[in-house]
């Protein structure tokens, strides 16, 4: 083989490596600076406070969104064919509404427990757990205000429809039939699990499997598939 011919061979390898590594990283989060941070508290104003970027705002016990942060675009979930006590965001009606119907349809309703909170009502709710746990319990199982992804207003707290039963008065709410269908398909329909089981040191709360977050069809299928939570992937897809 000739000098010159070995020099474009190794021109079209290299060219090839740089289109491989393209392809790798276009199809995975981006990568974070630095790992992710350990459980603690703080008030640290998140990178994605916006309406517009709430696929990508974490929210947890160290990040969070102003206290002024409320969508105005909320609508009733009655829209969805569930309960007309709550608000969520319009953006989600349409999967929230195709995700019950489904439930339904094989014996596994649900209902709505909780939708959006403004600050003012994470205030209180967050004061009810202290005065009936302490506040270093409260931590545990309630985010301080302006930490609740509920004030995003693309999370529900969700409980069986056949019981009137608060889920977490359950054992596990994840092995009643309503919470073993969201657990399982949930994310088909744009919703995550923030606070699976056994993951509480990522998560740095305590496991609840009532509570889900909607990302988008797309997106909840890539953080299901990744096995990652969702703390661990906002941090990692959101360069924090």
């Amino acid at each position: 083989m000739s000098a010159q011919r070995l020099r474009r061979r190794r021109r079209v390898l290299a060219l090839l490596v740089v289109v491989q590594v393209a392809l790798v990283i276009s199809a995975s989060p981006v990568l974070a600076a630095s790992p992710l941070p350990a459980c603690r508290y703080a008030d640290v104003t998140t990178k994605h406070p916006w309406y517009a970027t709430w696929r990508a705002t974490l929210l947890d016990t160290i990040y969070r969104v102003p206290s002024s942060f409320a969508p105005a675009d909320r609508v009733s979930t009655a829209n969805a064919g569930l309960s007309d006590s709550f608000t969520v965001r319009s953006l989600i009606i349409q999967d929230l509404r195709a995700m019950s119907f489904a439930a339904r349809d094989v014996g596994a309703g649900f209902k709505v427990q909780s939708a959006y909170r403004s600050y003012q009502t994470q205030q209180a709710v967050y004061q009810g757990w202290i005065d009936q746990l302490g506040e270093a319990e409260a931590r545990k199982i309630s985010a301080r205000p302006g930490h609740s992804e509920h004030q995003l207003g693309t999370t529900l707290d969700l409980r069986s429809q056949d019981s009137n039963r608060p889920p977490w008065d359950y054992p596990d709410w994840a092995t009643t039939k309503a919470g073993a269908w969201l657990k399982a398909n949930a994310w088909k329909y744009g919703f995550v699990m923030s606070y699976p089981k056994g993951r509480e040191a990522t998560t740095c709360y305590a496991y609840e499997p009532w509570h889900y977050r909607y990302f988008g069809r797309k997106r909840a299928a890539k953080i299901h598939q990744s096995g990652l939570t969702t703390r661990q992937w906002l941090w990692i897809s959101g360069g924090y």
